[in-house]
């Protein structure tokens, strides 16, 4: 359980956790603070002295730049493995699918997906999907305009066959 006493957020929505955030973290058993965002009231050098397993903390900097070119930059860091990341994911989509209908309907929407350079989103949506089907996580059965996507459904993501019931990926893909 993530409890926080003076939680903080710059100008991009990042928490940014100061020495009492963190050691309530660690009070409460989670040791899993690698890529936690941390203010200059903590003292990297000494934590990795009293820490057996220093995580890999990342000193807050104040940015002058906009929110687009730092969602631009936090885009290109996927937390999934390698292997994900370098799956052709068009190739497995495609290699789903049963009929022409689904082969056409999969190729236009893998098209949107490429235009708007979302296949990194795929990859960690399927692996997103694995974690969950081998950990027997239930999730629900779609939301929202996401549905409208049969890619997504050839992945798993939702369970809404998207073709069957002749919904628009635009919807979606706006």
């Amino acid at each position: 359980m993530l409890i926080l006493q003076k939680m903080k957020n710059d100008q991009y929505g990042q928490m940014i956790f100061d020495e009492q955030d963190l050691v309530n973290q660690i009070m409460q058993g989670n040791r899993q603070l690698d890529g936690y965002c941390v203010d200059r009231s903590v003292d990297l050098a000494t934590a990795a002295d009293i820490l057996e397993h220093m995580p890999t903390l990342i000193a807050h900097q104040d940015q002058d730049i906009t929110v687009e070119e730092f969602d631009r930059r936090c885009q290109k860091n996927w937390h999934m493995p390698q292997s994900y990341q370098d799956l052709d994911i068009a190739e497995l989509v495609l290699s789903l699918c049963d009929t022409d209908g689904e082969l056409q309907r999969c190729g236009q929407e893998l098209l949107m997906y490429q235009e708007r350079d979302l296949f990194n989103l795929l990859r960690y949506l399927k692996y997103l999907v694995d974690v969950m089907k081998d950990n027997q996580v239930i999730w629900g059965v779609g939301r929202g305009s996401s549905v409208a996507s049969y890619v997504l459904y050839k992945l798993g993501v939702h369970r809404i066959d998207s073709l069957h019931y002749d919904l628009d990926p635009a919807e979606f893909l706006r």
